[in-house]
C-alpha cells in the first residue's frame, strides 16, 4: 500500500478539503453576513483557516459561476450571494433542466423518485388556487 505524505500546509490543517467544500464554506459565510463582504472580511469570518489569496480565488470562482455579485468598496471588492440557499438550489435544478438531457425524462424521473410527502407538496404547488389560465404576477 502506498503512503502519501501530506504537504506542509495539509499537515497543518489536517486533510486538505476539496474545492467544493471550500466554496461551500465561503458561500455560507457570505450568506450569514448582514451585507457584502470583502475578501479580508470573509477570511476573518473563517477564523483564518484560509490564506487571503485562497479566499480571493474562491470568490472569483463563485463569481464566475454567477453565484455572487461584487461591488467596489475602497481598493477592494465586496461580494454577496445572488440569492439565499433555496434560491441557489433552484438555480442548480434549472441549469440541469436547461442542459442537454431530455427535459421530460429528467422531470419524470425526478418526480418518480420523490417521497410521497414531497410529491404531494409539489402537486399542491403546481395546482393553482383558482382554476383557469395562469395569471402573471404583478
Amino acid at each position: 500500500m502506498e503512503t502519501v505524505t501530506p504537504t506542509p500546509a495539509a499537515a497543518r490543517h489536517g486533510r486538505r478539503r476539496a474545492n467544493g467544500a471550500l466554496e461551500g464554506e465561503v458561500l455560507a459565510a457570505l450568506q450569514r453576513a448582514e451585507g457584502p463582504l470583502t475578501p479580508r472580511e470573509v477570511q476573518s469570518r473563517l477564523a483564518g483557516e484560509l490564506t487571503y489569496s485562497t479566499v480571493v480565488t474562491i470568490l472569483s470562482r463563485l463569481l464566475g459561476k454567477e453565484v455572487l455579485t461584487r461591488t467596489p468598496r475602497g481598493r477592494a471588492y465586496a461580494y454577496a450571494p445572488v440569492t439565499d440557499e433555496a434560491g441557489l438550489a433552484a438555480r442548480r435544478m434549472r441549469k440541469i433542466l436547461d442542459g442537454p438531457a431530455d427535459r421530460e425524462v429528467v422531470l419524470a424521473r425526478f418526480v418518480a423518485e420523490l417521497p410521497p410527502t414531497d410529491e404531494a407538496l409539489l402537486r399542491a404547488l403546481l395546482t393553482p388556487a383558482f382554476p383557469g389560465p395562469r395569471q402573471p404576477l404583478p
